[in-house]
Formats: structure tokens, sequence, C-alpha cells
């Protein structure tokens, strides 16, 4: 069994390895635009946007490690299975269970190497990679400004821009949250301008012919609208999360999130961001080890050798997992479902199905 199992193992190595490199530099791709758009659009050093690019990487470990240890379960014993040599070895007495051990074994590494980047590693990237781009948005604000997005780099404050040529902007959107549940003061105008501020992560905004949602002193719970032609602001442009250095919840180890969270209780307010982020790197660890179970009965029946059909096939089997998954933390972040249960449910679905599947396949 010992040969049996290093050559199953030795037979994965290389599948995983190119479907991990394959994978991570497609997702690679659609990075690069937006970074080469900062370079040669705005100005941007470009070796500070190749540090951003790099500290991606790991982010993206995140999502191409549980695919390609699904893509190199189908590549390896979709070959097997189509050389007959699955045949052979159920003729030689060794039943399918047996051949599920090695699996079970790299799956579990597997799953305790995305325990700590998911907790450690991708955290301290994630902060990163966001300090780099503050700092670069400080010299030169036109690399945070990007058109057809959210930007939430300033404090207090989200954009949306539609148009941006140079320091001019065209069709401005200024969201402004406030606080215990107050409705969201907007500023829209039809055009302008930026300039940054000497010394300063700041910008002064120049802003024309628009409206602005201004306080009613009556009721400080309302605004009335307030047309202008031309309006000033100062925007602070925050470093990570701010100058305190207060960070996003992505951006914190899972001991961070459960100190923030036992704060959050105490000052009685609702922790739900927090505890669905804790719940989802958690439960998103568990993804390789789903993963495998699910490629073996899969390469088994359908006995597919094209290594390119086979990987498309693993996006196609990852891509629902990981929709359900967005779609539970959209549901906990809206407080409509408790994030500790949501955010497990597409582990507990992937492992209904993945356990029924492998159950029908060594039982026939």
């Amino acid at each position: 069994m010992r040969i049996l199992r290093n050559y199953i193992l030795k037979e994965c190595l290389i599948p995983f390895t190119i479907s991990l490199g394959v994978l991570t530099f497609v997702f690679l791709l659609g990075y690069l635009p937006q970074l080469a758009n900062k370079v040669i659009n705005k100005g941007v050093d470009f070796a500070a946007i190749f540090l951003a690019f790099l500290y991606n990487i790991p982010v993206l470990l995140g999502y191409t490690l549980p695919i390609a240890a699904l893509a190199t379960v189908i590549l390896t014993f979709g070959r097997l299975s189509s050389d007959n040599e699955i045949i052979a070895i159920r003729a030689s007495g060794i039943s399918l269970k047996r051949l599920l051990a090695p699996l079970a074994a790299a799956g579990l590494v597997m799953t305790l190497f995305l325990l700590i980047l998911n907790d450690r590693i991708i955290p301290k990237a994630y902060q990163a990679q966001r300090d780099i781009l503050h700092e670069t948005g400080a010299k030169n604000p036109a690399a945070l400004l990007e058109a057809g997005t959210f930007i939430d780099d300033f404090d207090s404050h989200i954009l949306f821009i539609y148009k941006v040529e140079g320091n001019r902007l065209y069709n401005i959107r200024i969201y402004q949250p406030q606080p215990n549940g107050k409705p969201t003061r907007t500023i829209i105008a039809q055009e302008g301008e930026f300039t940054p501020v000497p010394g300063q992560k700041k910008i002064l905004l120049k802003l024309m012919n628009g409206t602005s949602d201004e306080p009613d002193f009556n009721n400080p719970n309302n605004f009335y609208k307030l047309n202008f032609k031309t309006s000033f602001m100062t925007l602070d442009i925050i470093k990570g999360g701010n100058e305190k250095g207060e960070k996003k919840p992505r951006a914190m180890t899972l001991k961070e999130l459960s100190q923030q969270i036992d704060d959050m209780h105490r000052l009685l307010v609702d922790p739900t961001p927090l505890v669905t982020e804790y719940h989802r790197k958690i439960s998103w660890s568990f993804a390789p080890l789903i993963f495998i179970f699910l490629g073996f009965p899969v390469a088994v029946v359908t006995h597919r050798r094209q290594k390119t059909a086979n990987l498309l096939l693993a996006v196609i089997f990852a891509a629902p997992y990981y929709l359900l998954s967005i779609g539970a933390q959209a549901l906990a972040g809206q407080g409509l479902v408790r994030p500790e249960l949501i955010m497990w449910g597409p582990n507990i679905l992937g492992g209904i199905i993945v356990i029924w599947l492998n159950y029908k396949l060594c039982a026939s």
C-alpha cells in the first residue's frame, strides 16, 4: 500500500504545480490592466506597483490553491481511469476507499496551510498592499481616483466617478455614511477638479454644478437638498484603515477579529461584519479537502485525459462553492442570517454532496 500511496502522490505533484501556477497566473492577468493603467496613465512609481502586485499573490492563493487541488485530482485520476489503472488496482484487491487515504492526508495538509494563510499571511499581504497604494495615493491622488469603481480610500467618504481625465472629474457621487443608522449624506456634481494639499495626505476637491445633502437643524436625522454652482471640500487620504492604524476586517488575524468582536459586544455595537469575516477565514480553509473529495468520484467516472478540459471542469465545479459563499457573506452582512451558521452552509452542502458521491462510487 505504501508503494501505491507514494505513486499516487507522485502522480499528483506535477499536475498540482502546473495547475496552481496556471490558475494564479490567469488570476493575476486580470489584475495587470489596473496596475498598468496606474503606471502608464497616472504616473505611479513602477516599483511601488510591482510590490503591490507581489503582495496580491498570497491573496489569490486563497482561491487558486483549492481549485488547483480539485484540478489535480481530476487530472490525475482521470488519467489513471482512462488508462484502466483504476480497474487494475481494484482487480488486485485494493478498494477505492484505500485510495482516498492519501488524498485525505493531502487535503488536511492543504487545509492547515490555508488556515495559516488566511489567518496570518493574507492579512499582512492585504494590509501591506493597501499601505503601498495609499502611500502612492498621498503622493499622487490620481492613482486613487479610478473611474467606474467605488473608492473608499478617503476618510469617512466613498466616491464614485464616471469619468476621469487628468485632474478633471465628471459625474461625481460622494457618499458620507452617518453613525447610528442615520441616512447617508450624498453629494452629486456634474464636474470637479482635484489638487493635492502640499505636505499633507489630503486632496482639495472643487465640485461644480451639483447638489448636496445638508443637515436639517430642526431635525438632525434629516437632510435637505442644497444646489450649488461651486463647492470645495477637503478629503483625507487614509492609510490601511485610518491614521490611528485601524484595520479592515480582511486585514485582521483571527485573534484580532475575536478581540474586536468582544470589544463590539461590550460597546453594544453589532459585530456582524467581523463575525462574518472570522467564519469566512476558517470555513474557506476547508475548501481543498471538500474539492479533493469532489474531484475523486468525478475523475473515476468520467475517464477524461484532456488537461485543458479537466482544468476548465475544475473551475466550473469550484464556481458554485465560491458563489454560494459570497452569497452567504452578503446575507450575513445584511443581518438576515446569523453569520456563524450561514458561512458554514456551503461547506455543509459540499460535504453532504461529496460523502454521497464517494459512498455511491465505493459501494459500486
